[in-house]
């Protein structure tokens, strides 16, 4: 989003939402989290890193990350060569059986055409979630974060995310944490912006962006 469009996003959420406006004016422009370096990186190494780093801090998720490109001399596995490896070896780089299980269902999708990643970029958000999490362990909350941080899709709602659950309750005064249904109703106001509006209610928080509550496995 161009620096224009950005200003236009934030004063069309700062009108919008009295409460929203008093976030975007306490952190302004430069004070949101820093957003991950997805969109630099290709389909299919976006969701190899999505799958490694489900419930895991960063820092270990890069750590076991790096093992496994380190088996491969040091670049990622193609979706060939993790369907050729020993499972039990993959294991050994500090994967679960359940995420190596995940890895071999995407790149099993990958090779046999039903997830057509060179298509992601032509679909709705819509669309994209249903093809995403047509892949075993990929589920709503990871496909939202793809759809924010590496497609760049200006209007996702993270519904699955326990930080925006927590924010929104702590923003909006509320008495417990806002079920789908609640978030869908408060964030109605924020269209066609929502994913910037995540992010200022991710800067409440101490926890990464899109690291809050990934898919359960």
């Amino acid at each position: 989003m161009s620096a224009d469009a950005s200003r236009a996003a934030r004063e069309r959420l700062r009108a919008g939402d009295p409460v929203l406006r008093d976030l975007i004016d306490r952190h302004g422009p430069d004070g949101l989290p820093e957003r991950r370096s997805g969109a630099q990186r290709e389909h299919y190494g976006a969701l190899v890193r999505t799958i490694v780093g489900q419930q895991l801090s960063t820092k270990a998720a890069a750590a076991i990350y790096n093992r496994l490109a380190a088996r491969f001399g040091g670049r990622e596995p193609t979706p060939r060569e993790i369907l050729d490896e020993d499972p039990e070896a993959l294991r050994g780089v500090g994967l679960s059986r359940a995420k190596v299980t995940f890895l071999r269902s995407l790149a099993e999708h990958v090779l046999d055409g039903r997830l057509e990643l060179e298509r992601l970029d032509t679909l709705s958000d819509e669309e994209v979630i249903g093809e995403l999490t047509a892949v075993r362990g990929l589920g709503p909350w990871s496909a939202h974060m793809f759809l924010m941080f590496h497609l760049d899709r200006p209007d996702v709602l993270a519904t699955g995310d326990l930080g925006i659950r927590k924010a929104m309750m702590a923003a909006y005064a509320l008495d417990a944490l806002p079920d789908p249904e609640t978030m869908e109703r408060i964030a109605a106001p924020w269209r066609p912006y929502r994913t910037l509006a995540c992010r200022y209610l991710w800067a409440t928080l101490d926890s990464d962006p899109g690291a809050a509550e990934p898919d359960p496995i």
